[in-house]
């Protein structure tokens, strides 16, 4: 076979491949992007649901949220903040007044040489729409609730 007699050059397989490479980066990218958007989602929906407990006057549901233990009733002898503690500090007469709204602004990890080397999340929540935003702290394996020591701010508006 000569020179002149090879076949014909075939653009198929090179744009076939051309695009399986452009599809592999945008399911990257996009992958990248959902990951980063909803890591914290889990911890998010806790501190969503616990200030919606908290806006309804439902403060059993949420002291239950609060110390991760829905079945709380049948052992209260075991959380040392007592209901009644959790619904002077989170009820009319606490420092946020009478909760009627909250928004998650953000969520982010602390670094890890801080506090408790990253055990939990940070949720930063405006309540009612005070100018000061909350940082509320939640424990990534058991969901528990505290009031962060440290105090985080959002980065850009929004997420």
């Amino acid at each position: 076979m000569g020179l002149m007699d090879a076949p014909e050059y075939d653009p198929a397989p090179a744009r076939r491949r051309n695009r399986l490479v452009l599809a592999a980066v945008i399911g990257t990218v996009m992958v990248l992007v959902l990951y980063f958007s909803f890591r914290f989602w889990p911890e998010e929906r806790v501190i969503n649901a616990f200030f919606q407990a908290i806006e309804h006057k439902d403060f059993e549901k949420a002291y239950g949220l609060y110390n991760a233990d829905p079945g709380w009733k049948a052992h209260p002898q075991e959380h040392p903040y007592s209901l009644k503690e959790f619904s002077v500090e989170w009820g009319p007469s606490g420092n946020y007044g009478e909760i009627t709204s909250h928004h998650i602004d953000c969520s982010t990890e602390p670094h890890r040489s801080g506090f408790q080397s990253a055990s939990g999340i940070i949720v930063v929540v405006t309540v009612n729409g005070r100018p000061e935003t909350m940082s509320m702290w939640v424990e990534k394996k058991t969901k528990e609730i505290h009031r962060s020591p440290i105090e985080a701010e959002c980065r850009s508006a929004g997420r």
